[in-house]
């Protein structure tokens, strides 16, 4: 199956699986999971939402995470900072990468944004392997967020 008809079908499943609930923490909880459940090769799927000047863990698949991470740290914080997402090969040669989990070895950050331009937080998966993410990959993770944000009433930012 391709990388395209694959995040088709994720997306389709994610619409069904929130298609009876609008509740912004059950729908993350439920998103992760199912990142977790269908994508290949990761270690770790979840979301950080902001809070001022830093990021705080939200629901997630995977190994305990680091709890706070400050906005423009990391490759989470990167992101927020930037407004852009984050496609990193090789988190080992990210500046200032956090390791929350030293086998993590590239990650794939798309940052969350409401309907007014606000920043909610970013959804962050990682692989142990790297290169594991493409840019196919990204494009299908970003219209993942964009099926949750609709789906979900957004907590006031």
């Amino acid at each position: 199956m391709s990388l395209n008809k694959f995040y088709s079908s994720l997306n389709s499943q994610l619409e069904g699986l929130l298609s009876a609930e609008r509740d912004w923490l059950a729908n993350t909880a439920n998103a992760s999971a199912l990142l977790f459940m269908e994508l290949e090769d990761i270690n770790w799927a979840g979301f950080y939402f902001l809070h001022g000047d830093e990021l705080r863990l939200g629901p997630f698949q995977g190994k305990p995470a680091c709890t706070r991470i400050p906005v423009g740290a990391g490759v989470c914080g990167t992101a927020v900072s930037s407004g852009e997402s984050q496609l990193v090969e090789d988190v080992h040669q990210f500046p200032g990468h956090i390791a929350c989990d030293a086998v993590s070895a590239s990650e794939v950050v798309v940052p969350l944004y409401d309907n007014n331009g606000h920043c909610l937080g970013v959804l962050d998966i990682d692989s142990p392997t790297v290169a594991r993410f493409t840019a196919e990959d990204l494009a299908g993770l970003q219209g993942f967020a964009q099926v949750l944000l609709k789906s979900s009433d957004l907590p006031q930012s």
